[in-house]
């Protein structure tokens, strides 16, 4: 005897032949969806190396042997992590502050756009029209923590960036309202 939910669930599929390309546009045989993975991966991997870049603003000139022990700076932020003699708590340095920023930025814009595009991805876009969208965007919020944290450029240089990807995730957005607007 046959399971009737198995026999809905095959009918279903049956009648709706698109409801089964759509379940597999979130595995690897979609390249679009791969793309997305490959990218997403480098944009948590720069996210990552933000937190290392953090650190090494505390330790800069420690690390770098440039100033006199005198001057040297370790700034650290909590009174646990005060490891080293006469050292005091410091909330302020620039150069930190500057990566706290960015790294913050990344998070109000990087994460979003997380979600949007893999909800784009499932509006089956064209390929090489979604792998592009993925790679600028990508590349975009590279360019803005080289500009704005390592190497600081000044405006518009920033902007560009910060804006490339907010447009392409409203433009993503906007793809995703059109094609399930018709649902509502």
């Amino acid at each position: 005897m046959s399971n009737p939910m198995h026999n809905i669930n095959i009918n279903n599929n049956n009648n709706n032949g698109s409801q089964l390309a759509n379940m597999e546009l979130l595995t690897l045989d979609n390249p679009v969806f791969c793309c997305y993975l490959f990218w997403a991966t480098v944009l948590v991997a720069k996210m990552l190396l933000m937190s290392l870049l953090t650190a090494l603003q505390r330790f800069r000139y420690k690390l770098l042997g440039l100033v006199p022990l005198a001057v040297r700076r370790k700034v650290f932020p909590n009174e646990e992590d005060l490891f080293f003699k006469n050292i005091e708590v410091q909330f302020d340095d620039p150069h930190v502050e500057r990566v706290r920023r960015a790294h913050r930025n990344d998070m109000e814009n990087i994460l979003p756009y997380f979600i949007m595009a893999l909800i784009y991805v499932c509006t089956n876009p064209n390929p090489l029209v979604a792998c592009n969208l993925f790679r600028v965007a990508a590349i975009a919020r590279i360019v803005h923590t080289l500009v704005y944290a390592v190497y600081p450029v000044p405006q518009p240089s920033r902007i560009l960036a910060f804006a490339t990807m907010m447009l392409i995730t409203f433009y993503m957005a906007a793809v995703v309202a059109l094609r399930t607007l018709r649902f509502i």
